[in-house]
């Protein structure tokens, strides 16, 4: 790997503050930040995929923590496929079977346990206190996120279509574990519930938290007891699109 000659010619994707290169030569992903990232919050990132590795989980191999042109980047081994959301939009005849899979591999994640991750309840209790919420409220979300039931299955944190990607051979690779953490499954499973929503698709949503609840065996009612934490703590990345659909949901208090 020369980490000298980076080829950045070739777009993956584009994101508020981050940009992915391909470089073809070395078959690199190169994820480079821009300064709204921390040094701490880049190598944070790289310190979670490693930590990811380690489970036998199929997701990127971590190359390189470096700066290009002055900016941080994590450089990664690049697999080569297509993303699920892309397949879903290529084929919407099978988006129920690609549904399938992708509980499936949510499932297999949370099977899953990597005691060195960052606890899922730690970050949830920072998250609500950041919130310009009412104290109130950020008082009720506090002791409601204490009685959850405490686990230690690895939790994505930012688990949808897109952070899915399926090779030509058929093999899935989960990508993007910066929000990865250890905690309770069902926080997981409300935060894929409340993406799908926010991206506007609230029939697919639907379709998913059922099907979570059903192969996971899971009471809905348990994943929706999530759904205030979880939109609470989502409202702290300050998207002004997303803030009254999310607070609708912080505000509401029980689901059953």
């Amino acid at each position: 790997m020369d980490l000298n000659n980076l080829d950045l010619s070739e777009v993956i994707a584009r994101r508020p503050h981050k940009t992915v290169y391909w470089d073809k030569k070395q078959n690199l992903s190169i994820k480079v930040f821009d300064d709204s990232f921390s040094k701490a919050e880049i190598l944070n990132e790289a310190l979670n995929l490693a930590k990811i590795e380690t489970t036998g989980i199929n997701c990127p191999t971590l190359a390189a923590v470096t700066r290009v042109d002055g900016d941080w980047a994590i450089i990664t081994r690049y697999i080569k496929g297509k993303t699920l959301a892309r397949l879903m939009e290529e084929n919407p005849e099978k988006k129920d079977e690609y549904l399938e899979l992708f509980v499936d591999l949510q499932l297999s994640v949370h099977a899953r346990k990597c005691p060195i991750l960052n606890k899922l309840k730690d970050k949830m209790n920072a998250k609500i206190s950041a919130t310009d919420l009412d104290a109130t409220t950020r008082y009720e979300l506090h002791t409601r996120l204490e009685s959850m039931p405490k686990h230690n299955k690895i939790c994505h944190g930012d688990f949808n279509p897109s952070n899915v990607i399926i090779t030509e051979d058929g093999t899935p690779y989960i990508i993007d574990w910066a929000h990865v953490t250890q905690g309770n499954a069902g926080a997981d499973a409300a935060r894929t519930y409340l993406l799908f929503c926010l991206s506007g698709d609230r029939n697919m949503a639907e379709k998913y938290l059922n099907l979570f609840c059903k192969k996971s065996d899971t009471a809905k009612q348990y994943v929706q007891k999530w759904m205030p934490i979880v939109a609470a703590s989502q409202s702290v990345k300050g998207k002004p699109e997303e803030r009254e659909f999310l607070l609708s949901w912080v505000n509401v208090v029980d689901y059953e």
